[in-house]
């Protein structure tokens, strides 16, 4: 068993990828009013890295060990750019023992090219620039016992404290199959139970199931287009804790309460069983109007 950070990986983000990404996600919305990144895209760029880490977490596990998402965090800077070269860090912040298996804390750091005008050093040497996103996943290795204790948990940040209330909404989407694997090819994730009605029965569930960032990814984009202008641009911060399954032709609830300033938009995921996101937050940096005409 390592307890060590990923080897670093970078590659390229094409602008296809962004786009497909961001519109199976959309695929029941209008389309997306500019060409900009998913802010949640970030995630997917990490993902591939902290599967690998999971592997090498579980390597001595004697039996069988799953996968099952708790809780996300990410805190934007910028959004990912089509063409730059990408490079993702992740750290296992900590590890603790639980009845059904070990919970794991991990941080993925996301950085562009080095002469990145969001905070450069200057310097040409890989990883110079600042990282324009951060991600912590909290996460159960359900079945895993050989894993020691270590570290610290963490879900990251405290979310932003809202200030005052706005009036809520409520929106109601049905996910399908179809919507499913379209997310599942444009996010690179695969797993099983999310293709095959079969793998799903095997893992426990009725049918297959939704990813739990397709739902947050979803959640993004009705606050996008309420609240931001349709401007992804403007999301600093997302997070949302995972509390139950979403399955195809079930009606999926979303509840959204906007701040006072709509800066903070603080919402939960429901499904006819009950919350499926707990504690959803996004956090939605000023309308360029309101910091001097300069772009956040």
């Amino acid at each position: 068993m390592t307890t060590a950070p990923a080897p670093a990986v970078t590659r390229t983000v094409t602008a296809e990828e962004i786009a497909a990404y961001r519109g199976a996600v959309r695929a029941g919305l209008p389309a997306a009013r500019d060409q900009l990144a998913s802010p949640v895209h970030a995630f997917v760029l990490a993902h591939t890295v902290a599967e690998q880490t999971v592997a090498a977490l579980t390597a001595d596990e004697p039996g069988s060990v799953s996968v099952v998402h708790l809780g996300q965090d990410i805190r934007c800077r910028r959004l990912v750019r089509p063409g730059e070269q990408v490079t993702v860090r992740l750290d296992v912040l900590g590890a603790r023992r639980e009845p059904r298996g070990v919970r794991v804390a991990l941080r993925s750091r996301l950085t562009g090219d080095a002469a990145d005008s969001t905070g450069s050093t200057g310097s040409t040497e890989p990883g110079a620039a600042e990282p324009f996103a951060e991600l912590v996943t909290s996460a159960l290795l359900v079945g895993a016992t050989a894993l020691e204790p270590f570290g610290e948990i963490s879900g990251g940040a405290p979310a932003p404290a809202p200030a005052g209330a706005a009036e809520p909404a409520t929106v109601v989407h049905e996910p399908t199959v179809e919507w499913i694997r379209r997310y599942a090819l444009a996010s690179g994730d695969e797993n099983p139970i999310h293709l095959d009605a079969d793998a799903a029965r095997a893992a426990g569930f009725g049918s297959v199931i939704a990813h739990g960032m397709s739902v947050l990814a979803l959640a993004v984009e009705e606050i996008t287009d309420r609240y931001a202008d349709g401007d992804t641009g403007r999301i600093r911060g997302i997070g949302g804790r995972f509390s139950a399954p979403v399955t195809p032709g079930e009606p999926l609830r979303f509840d959204l309460q906007p701040d006072a300033a709509r800066r903070v938009v603080r919402f939960g995921c429901r499904t006819p069983a009950g919350p499926a996101v707990k504690s959803g937050w996004v956090e939605l940096a000023a309308h360029a109007a309101e910091e001097n005409g300069s772009r956040p």
